[in-house]
């Protein structure tokens, strides 16, 4: 605008049209108080406000400051103005709800404190004339916060900033611009992460703008930025398989090389050799392009009389790299790596928070998630919030190991007076604690600081936490700790009476947690509420707070009454999915457990929140047992869709949809687009147990240890008949049931029938043409064919198994008579029978059992009949013959060794057997041996 209305700190704020661009121009402290003192914000924020009639409604509290702000704003779009056009309106709003978004963020996040009061530059005047009436807006305000029965916290300081931005960004927002949409995002998300927990209302429209965002046509550094970005949302809801494929896929676009691996080095002081240290090597594309000085709050140091500060690696040359490093991180000294671009530090720590801790075998334990936040620290960030968050990551992570707990706590407690300090506020209606709080170390320098600006660069690219949730996770972990009394010292400051009261519960001082919920839901008995044995059992108070359904939910817990998760719900207005999941559980509780009520609450509960993956796990779970298999299978969909990497879910569905009818198998017409001609497939009827194979599959991909899951895999794969079996998966599945449990259980994890199917196949079903390679050693067949997978798993994996099982002993009779080796085959044929003889020979011999008998008896006529007289006379398969020379057999005295066996089981049965049907079927095979 060549005659430019504005102050000279706006000159260039709106100098150009607004941009389909991913980030916003960077405000700064010069610029954001002018950006809140406009003409045109003073209109819209109610400073020259006409209607003096909305202006008495938020007084009283009737109506919300954000609604107000937000129906001024729709004013100002509909009406004409002398000096602006349209364009302009829309930028200048767009600009207003960025500035107070972004002094909010610096007043609860990231500090400095704000060089303005925010009550006096946003707030009309009327509304902020007394103190009473300035903290009712504000509790209007954060009470209209509340989303799907989640509360925000109460005590939220300006919350006047919020709601400018909320009214200007979100509620108002027409604009379709790509800066609109991600302006829209990040409110949202900001707002989704100030509520106790996640609500679906708030995920949906989250997750609108992201599709939308992802379709804008970004410029290379904006996707990688929006990758980032979306990782930490994915996070935020529990996405982390998610939220790690959008982190691989910034670092490629970045360009970024980084890798967890492995160095040799020394972690203790005492350590005189080096041993393999995990290290994460990461380079910038962009390096040497930045400033190479560090910034950041103070990094506590260990001091620990076994520990070394950090990690002393050896030099490259003799330290040892995994080979598939590429030539970029081969070259990085792990003693001293390059300044990392802070998108690139980000996406380390946004690495490190999406692993999941819960499943090591997943994903990366704690001990692999430190070296992330290491990196982005011994590397230095030129970053201050980045630093910041780093250090944070690292106590999370140090606060589970004995010798570095002190540290992290002390870290995390420096955190907090930093943050503290830097958003301090001198507002005397302030919606926070006014008491100080507990701290250990000295206040920071002022030194130790930044500018707004450079905090708030990168501040969408990291998991943020707010004061209030810093200062919870701090009490968190003096309650790990064992600092029962100044974790609830911080929650009672802060008025977070539910954790208090959880706080008490976990310590079994359930009444005196019940109290604490009772207090804030119901009126005092007595007409003292200080009285500290008044126990609030009058009735339920007029205006019960935002968090009441959670409150109520708490009560439940404790008592195990689901009247209270019932209160909750109609509290909320039937949003609150949290009470409708606490009284399915409830449910279950039960003996017996009610299953048809507990599957009507999961569903209400996902009428709310559809993406809730825990809660789809938990219906098909309780589906299973109502055998509504359709249902089950519906619902272990959904979860998978949600997260597949949940083996869990993977292996139920699979047991739902075998379980599942299927539909009448019908031909499929296929059209070749070429041609145009018709062709009709066969339809497929074992399709329903392939899906289900695959489900398994999947599983056993994701959980490879569970020996169940094999076990699964084994049974289905085996249950498609010939042809069509699919016989690698059936061997590879009992392959790894073996490994898995082998050492355990020996030869009883061997499943008997389909092993016998996988040997028929061997001997009878395929047709080997070139497969077979005859050797001195008998027959061969080419390893990696299925026949060779079969001999394989037999040879290695069966045979070291075998201690009594006959079965299993003739069955590798067969395999070794396939490989025209009759003296093995023979010698397992022995094998077998004395495994019988064994297993029998109490029941048989002493005990006078007849089945016991009649299974020796059987197993002496196949030793006789299967084993001596056929395999005897055969020629041994391992002598070489030269010229006329004569082969040997197998057994050349085979009929003396039939006649042994038979006499031996006569003679030991003789005493209970003599005269009976087992005497008279050994005397006719001993004639035959004798050929009398």
């Amino acid at each position: 605008m060549a005659e430019s209305p504005y102050p000279s700190t706006l000159n260039g704020v709106f100098d150009a049209p607004l941009k389909e661009r991913y980030d916003p121009v960077r405000l700064t402290s010069d610029n954001i108080l002018p950006i809140l003192e406009l003409p045109l914000a003073k209109i819209v924020l109610g400073h020259d406000a006409s209607d003096n009639e909305s202006i008495a409604k938020v007084a009283t509290g009737d109506i919300s400051y954000t609604t107000f702000i937000a129906n001024q704003a729709q004013a100002v779009l509909r009406a004409s103005h002398a000096d602006l056009t349209q364009e302009q309106v829309k930028s200048q709003l767009l600009h207003v709800g960025l500035a107070a978004l972004f002094s909010f963020l610096q007043s609860n996040v990231t500090g400095p404190p704000l060089e303005f009061n925010s009550a006096d530059t946003v707030i009309p005047s009327s509304l902020r004339s007394d103190v009473v009436t300035l903290r009712t807006v504000r509790a209007k305000i954060i009470r209209d916060l509340s989303v799907d029965g989640e509360a925000a916290y109460k005590l939220t300081p300006n919350p006047e900033l919020f709601s400018v931005a909320k009214a200007l960004l979100v509620d108002k927002s027409s604009d379709g611009s790509v800066l609109a949409k991600t302006a829209r995002m990040r409110v949202n998300f900001l707002h989704q992460k100030m509520l106790s927990e996640v609500a679906s209302t708030l995920q949906d429209v989250i997750y609108k703008d992201v599709e939308q965002l992802a379709k804008a046509g970004l410029d290379a550094d904006e996707t990688g930025r929006f990758m980032l970005e979306r990782a930490i949302i994915h996070t935020h809801h529990g996405f982390d398989g998610k939220a790690r494929a959008d982190l691989d896929q910034a670092s490629q676009v970045r360009k970024f090389e980084f890798a967890l691996t492995g160095k040799m080095g020394k972690r203790t002081k005492f350590q005189e050799r080096d041993t393999s240290q995990l290290v994460v090597l990461a380079k910038s594309a962009d390096e040497g392009t930045k400033s190479t000085e560090s910034s950041g709050p103070k990094k506590l140091d260990l001091n620990d009389d076994t520990l070394l500060e950090a990690i002393s690696f050896a030099d490259k040359k003799s330290s040892t790299v995994q080979d598939d490093l590429s030539e970029v991180l081969q070259s990085v000294d792990p003693n001293d790596q390059p300044i990392l671009n802070p998108v690139d530090s980000a996406i380390l720590l946004a690495m490190a928070s999406a692993i999941t801790n819960t499943a090591p075998e997943n994903g990366l334990t704690r001990e692999e998630t430190q070296p992330y936040a290491t990196r982005v620290l011994e590397g230095g960030s030129s970053n201050w919030q980045i630093y910041t968050e780093a250090l944070l990551v690292r106590s999370r992570v140090e606060g589970y190991r004995s010798r570095t707990v002190e540290r992290a706590v002390l870290q995390m407690q420096a955190l907090v007076d930093q943050v503290l300090a830097d958003t301090a506020t001198d507002d005397s209606a302030a919606q926070q604690p006014s008491s100080e709080p507990t701290t250990f170390l000295p206040r920071p320098e002022k030194s130790e600081s930044a500018p707004a600006a450079d905090r708030l660069e990168y501040i969408w690219l990291l998991n943020f936490s707010t004061r209030w949730h810093l200062e919870a996770e701090l009490a968190k972990r003096w309650i790990e700790l064992g600092g029962l009394r100044t974790a609830l010292e911080i929650y009672e400051r802060l008025h977070m009476w539910a954790e208090a009261a959880l706080c008490y519960a976990a310590t079994e001082r359930e009444a005196k947690a019940k109290a604490i919920v009772r207090r804030q839901l119901y009126e005092a008995k007595g007409e003292d509420e200080d009285d500290e044995n008044e126990l609030f059992e009058g009735p339920e108070r007029s205006v019960l707070p935002a968090d009441a359904p959670r409150l109520f939910c708490i009560l439940g817990d404790i008592d195990k009454d689901e009247t209270m998760y019932e209160r909750a719900w109609d509290v909320s207005e039937q949003r609150y999915a949290r009470a409708q999941r606490s009284l399915a559980r409830h449910y279950l509780a039960l003996t017996p457990p009610e299953l048809e009520k507990a599957e009507a609450a999961y569903k209400q509960s996902l009428h709310i929140n559809r993406l809730n993956n825990s809660s789809w796990f938990a219906l098909g779970c309780v589906q299973l047992e109502l055998q509504k298999w359709h249902d089950a299978t519906d619902s272990f969909t959904r979860a998978v869709q949600l997260d597949d990497t949940d083996g869990e879910a993977w292996s139920n569905l699979a047991a739902a949809m075998l379980r599942t009818p299927a539909p009448e198998p019908t031909p499929e017409v296929v059209i070749d687009e070429s041609t145009g001609e018709q062709s009709t497939i066969e339809a497929d009827p074992h399709k329903r147990k392939r899906e289900a194979l695959a489900a398994l599959q999947r599983a056993a991909q994701l959980k490879g240890t569970d020996a169940r899951i094999w076990d699964n895999v084994l049974t289905v794969a085996a249950s498609i008949p010939p042809p069509s079996t699919p016989f690698r998966d059936v061997i590879m599945a009992q392959k790894r049931v073996i490994e898995l449990i082998g050492a355990k259980k020996g030869e009883k994890c061997i499943d008997l029938p389909i092993l016998g199917m996988l040997i028929d196949f061997l001997i009878t079903a395929f047709e080997y043409d070139s497969l077979l390679i005859q050797s001195d050693d008998g027959l061969v067949v080419r390893t990696g064919t299925i026949p060779g997978q079969i001999l394989s798993l037999v040879d290695n994996n069966v045979v070291p198994l075998i201690t009594h099982s006959s079965t299993l002993w003739l069955l590798v009779s067969r395999v070794e008579m396939f490989r025209n080796r009759p003296s093995r085959a023979l010698e397992a044929q022995e094998k077998a029978w004395r495994a019988t003889v064994a297993a029998s020979a109490q029941g048989a011999f002493q005990m006078g059992d007849e089945k016991p008998w009649l299974e020796v008896v059987r197993s002496t006529e196949k030793l006789v009949r299967e084993g001596y007289a056929r395999y005897g006379p055969m020629d041994r398969e391992d002598q070489k013959l030269e010229g006329d020379a004569e082969a040997e057999p197998v057994a050349r005295d085979w009929r003396f060794k039939a006649r042994s066996a038979v006499r031996g089981i006569m003679g030991k049965g003789k005493e209970f057997w003599e005269d009976s049907e087992g005497w008279t079927r050994l005397t006719e095979l001993q004639s035959e041996v004798t050929g009398n």
